[in-house]
């Protein structure tokens, strides 16, 4: 079949897990109009149908109910995405969870490490499952949504924060394994963005005046606002893209000038 030249990623194959959150599912969206076919993975059956249904895509949109950190799920998915499409070119291991704000000592070990179940061991089992599937492809690229919180320290959210170093450290070391069959990997990290998982944060920090929240950070930011979903989306598009094709096991900071203080 041939493809549109003009489209960026005409004829390859994506899995988005955490499709139906903000960033997951603007990033499908911008998959699919730069022509890929999308394997949409996510924990919830009826937002999952609720979310292809809001993508223009027909037969270039599947999806597959699994739970990120539950390894057997995750490979499943990725052999339906084969199964689906042919095979796998691009993965975005989005899928996470904020947790909940609290000082070290007051987590629980459950807590804790659900937050790193979801955000760590999800994005390592997104990775190693779609290896030789892109490997059978003669290479790919792999990118997994970290956050400046990979970068600096937040008080509250040691689980968070721990789990996203951790993504970051991951990406460098299978990009250093990876490199010879072609297949790149990078993170990416936002920052304050305008989605569910900010507006949650808000109102934990503050459930009587989230809006104080809000914009108290927005105030630490260089730019002096919140990022969007479709901001995040398009550095995923371009890590996915063969405008990338010489960049591996970096990180890249999506947040407004956050970190540069």
């Amino acid at each position: 079949m041939s493809t549109d030249p003009s489209q960026r990623l005409g004829g390859k194959v994506a899995i988005v897990t955490g499709a139906t959150g903000g960033i997951g599912e603007a990033t499908a969206a911008l998959f699919l109009r730069e022509g890929a076919k999308v394997m949409l993975v996510g924990r919830s059956a009826a937002k999952l149908a609720e979310t292809a249904d809001r993508l223009a895509g027909a037969d270039r949109v599947a999806r597959f109910e699994a739970d990120a950190g539950d390894e057997g799920a995750t490979a499943a998915a990725v052999a339906a995405t084969v199964a689906a499409f042919g095979g796998v070119d691009i993965l975005f291991a989005n899928a996470g969870t904020e947790g909940v704000i609290k000082t070290l000592d007051q987590h629980s070990q459950a807590e804790f490490e659900a937050v790193l179940r979801t955000n760590l061991t999800g994005v390592w089992a997104a990775m190693k499952h779609c290896v030789a599937p892109m490997k059978a492809r003669g290479g790919g690229s792999m990118i997994a949504n970290a956050s400046m919180l990979g970068m600096v320290g937040f008080a509250g959210g040691a689980p968070y924060v721990a789990s996203k170093h951790a993504v970051c450290g991951l990406v460098k070391s299978a990009a250093l394994e990876l490199g010879g069959f072609g297949i790149r990997v990078n993170a990416i990290a936002p920052g304050f963005i305008d989605n569910r998982m900010m507006q949650s944060l808000a109102d934990q920090a503050a459930p009587d005046n989230p809006d104080a929240i809000r914009d108290g950070l927005a105030a630490q930011v260089a730019l002096r606002r919140y990022g969007t979903n479709e901001e995040v989306a398009r550095l995923a598009l371009y890590l996915a893209s063969g405008e990338a094709s010489y960049t591996t096991g970096a990180v890249y900071a999506i947040d407004g000038g956050f970190t540069a203080a």
